[in-house]
């Protein structure tokens, strides 16, 4: 009992009496020394700061009518006394605060320091509580009698303006996380789960099962603010959610997103859909890698090349025009560093990634919806996803003219994201689109998007020869370099309006094993965004 020994005040303590309506009701013994009687009645009309006796005697006969749960005679020695009146009821009707017993500690001029030692009761299962606090008389601007200057803070140092303590069980039980071997994931070992985990309990939580505790929490003034918990009196029985996320290849996709600012990375297994990790490294706190929707360059041309391959306009194997530069109804399209190939093959220039080989075909394509089509109806791109969290399931809609030759490569209105692109490349590498998942469907019986129809075996088997080749010998050949076969890759850079430099796109497998990064204004998507996909799937 912090000064509860010292000087004139030395018999200010609160000693039990015989409770009344299950509230402990306390009250202050001792002699008439300095401070008088601690009543209510005992504050005499003055003028000036209050004396130190005023400021004892009102002190005491506040605590004193606080911890008896007397809220009226607290709220008569505070100068307001409505809002005093209110909080002081709430600490034993709402907050369920009961057997208080306060210490007034020695005053420093108007300010009386004091501890509070108190339990918290409710449906059965109780806590102790103990803080400290303070207060401040001050002289009533009518009354002018000596009174506490009602601040929330009286009741509790945490509490702010129009801030109140409440007791309960919190909205939904609570909930464990873990990733499909049963690892716990939490916000403060994988800080890119953030919005995942929350938006996992927010949609599961009565599916997880487990019993809802008991806390003292601090309930905002702002409707949307987060409570604040000040005591867990019963922890309750968790829950349970387990994920397909796998927590080894999380905390390497989280190493490997930390190289770059702006930077996501999502990896996935081709051969069932389930998503792996989820990695962002970005200041906006934005979950870029599912719910990103930019350009994703050249990564694209996965889905153009089977379009090609599908309708038998090119081969592998067969040649293919590479130019520096091509036109399509006016707007002008070269590749990046104004190279050309002379004499090259569809695989050399899918290799390379040359924009002028893919666009030189629109023409024998005759038909501008034929892309949007193919990456809809093969990928699943643009069907409505359930993965379990919100996500963004990419777009490449139907255009006309120009723009569907950008698309052809990547740009123009194509949007996509880390999440979208390791699907593409996982549907090539099985030719069979799965929709991603972060839980499993049949955990809530939630529908999954299916693609109307699957890669021809001998279209599947070409284009596994292109990515190969990318990864080998061509522009993703450095950063794949040591991942374990069979592997495949494709890089992109895609030009944003506003960026100096392009956005870094790569995405790559190495054997049931598929990831994608995007790395805002990385430049070449071998540079930057390619060794981010390398460290993820040599750490799988």
């Amino acid at each position: 009992m912090r000064g509860a020994t010292k000087g004139a005040i030395a018999v200010g303590v609160f000693l039990a009496m015989a409770g009344g309506a299950g509230y402990g009701m306390y009250a202050m013994v001792g002699d008439a020394g300095e401070g008088g009687a601690a009543t209510a009645t005992a504050a005499e009309v003055g003028s000036g700061p209050p004396t130190a006796a005023e400021t004892l005697t009102t002190a005491k006969a506040f605590l004193a009518a606080w911890a008896a749960g007397d809220a009226r005679a607290a709220a008569d020695l505070s100068n307001d006394p409505e809002a005093t009146q209110y909080a002081v009821a709430d600490y034993r009707t709402k907050a369920h605060i009961t057997r208080a017993v306060i210490t007034p500690g020695t005053p420093r001029g108007a300010l009386v320091p004091f501890t509070v030692r108190a339990e918290v009761s409710y449906d059965g299962h109780s806590k102790p509580l103990a803080y400290a606090s303070s207060l401040t008389v001050v002289r009533g601007l009518t009354s002018k009698k000596p009174l506490v200057d009602w601040q929330p803070a009286v009741l509790h140092p945490q509490l702010r303006r129009d801030e109140k303590l409440r007791t309960g069980t919190p909205d939904a039980p609570p909930v464990r996380i873990t990733d499909r071997n049963g690892k716990e994931l939490t916000a403060d070992a994988y800080p890119s789960l953030r919005r995942i985990l929350d938006e996992l309990r927010a949609r599961y939580a009565p599916r997880a099962g487990g019993k809802g505790g008991t806390e003292l929490w601090i309930e905002p003034a702002l409707a949307d603010a987060p409570k604040r918990t000040l005591l867990t009196v019963d922890p309750g029985r968790p829950g349970s959610i387990r994920t397909v996320l796998d927590a080894g290849l999380q905390a390497a996709a989280e190493r490997a997103a930390l190289r770059y600012q702006d930077a996501s990375v999502v990896a996935l297994r081709p051969s069932t859909g389930d998503v792996l990790a989820v990695a962002n490294h970005r200041t906006d706190g934005f979950d870029a890698a599912m719910l990103g929707t930019t350009p994703s360059g050249s990564t694209l041309k996965i889905v153009t090349a089977e379009m090609l391959l599908d309708r038998g306009l090119v081969t592998a194997d067969g040649p293919a025009e590479c130019p520096a530069t091509v036109s399509w109804y006016g707007k002008s399209f070269r590749n990046q560093g104004g190279f050309s190939l002379s004499g090259a093959s569809f695989g050399t220039a899918f290799a390379r990634s040359c924009n002028t080989a893919f666009i030189k075909k629109i023409k024998a394509v005759d038909d501008d919806a034929a892309l949007a089509r193919e990456a809809r109806e093969v990928f699943g791109l643009g069907l409505e996803w359930h993965t379990g969290v919100a996500s963004f399931d990419g777009d490449v809609p139907e255009v006309a003219g120009a723009e569907a030759a950008a698309e052809y490569i990547g740009q123009g209105r194509v949007r996509m994201n880390p999440l979208t692109v390791a699907s593409v490349i996982a549907t090539a590498k099985t030719g069979v689109f799965r929709q991603p998942v972060l839980v499993p469907a049949d955990w809530d019986h939630r529908p999954v998007a299916t693609a109307e129809r699957t890669m021809k075996p001998e279209v599947a088997a070409q284009l596994r020869q292109l990515l190969r080749q990318t990864a080998v010998s061509g522009t993703a050949a450095g950063a794949m370099a040591g991942v374990p076969g069979p592997k495949g890759a494709k890089t992109g850079s895609a030009e944003v309006d506003g960026r100096v430099n392009p956005d870094s796109w790569f995405t790559g497998y190495g054997g049931d094993l598929a990831a994608a990064a995007y790395v805002a204004g990385g430049g070449h998507g071998g540079e930057a965004a390619g060794p981010l996909v390398a460290a993820v799937l040599k750490a799988g």
